[in-house]
């Protein structure tokens, strides 16, 4: 039980405020909610469980570095698409696998060496033997901090024009992106 409430609590406190919560509430203003959080719930078991098998050799292999690049330049991506009302966007509202896609792959993508996934490298080789409730732990973290990030995002759709919303959201993600770049190429500190 240590291993699962501390798993619990380390992420529902890492995540509050973090890049994937507010990734959460931009998707929610575009996607239905329900597809939204299956997309979080498969790419956070995914990604945290590669943090709790592998996330430890991680970094032997491929740099934190590129790791946090690569997820940046994918956000400035997630702004720029946000902002292009083309017949890709149309096709994924109707195609309910590519809402889940979308939603999965860029949670993924941004847990990728952020700090929940960090840190739960971290409490698994500390606690170690204890892997499937840290996995269920830092999962059900991540659901109720990203749940409130949909709650409030399904709500701002509700009462914010949608043009309004697709620029905030976009430039979000860019100004993720843009920073993240910014640490990768350690021009500036975060941490």
């Amino acid at each position: 039980m240590f291993a699962f409430s501390t798993a619990f609590i380390m992420v529902v406190l890492a995540e509050m405020g973090d890049k994937t919560q507010l990734l959460a509430m931009a998707f929610a203003t575009k996607y239905p909610w329900k597809k939204v959080m299956f997309g979080i719930l498969v790419a956070t078991i995914l990604n945290h469980f590669v943090a709790i098998a592998a996330g430890i050799y991680l970094h032997s292999f491929i740099p934190k570095d590129i790791v946090e690049l690569v997820a940046s330049i994918a956000f400035i991506v997630f702004g720029l698409w946000i902002l292009k009302d083309d017949e890709l966007g149309n096709e994924a509202e109707k195609n309910h696998f590519s809402i889940f896609w979308t939603v999965a792959i860029a949670f993924f993508l941004a847990e990728m060496g952020d700090k929940t996934q960090l840190a739960t490298v971290a409490l698994s080789a500390q606690i170690g033997a204890d892997m499937l409730s840290i996995l269920v732990g830092t999962t059900l973290g991540m659901l109720v901090a990203d749940g409130l990030g949909i709650l409030l995002g399904a709500t701002l759709h509700k009462y914010v024009p949608d043009r309004v919303i697709k620029k905030f959201a976009s430039l979000i993600f860019i100004l993720f992106g843009a920073v993240g770049i910014l640490h990768a190429m350690n021009i500036i500190n975060l941490y």
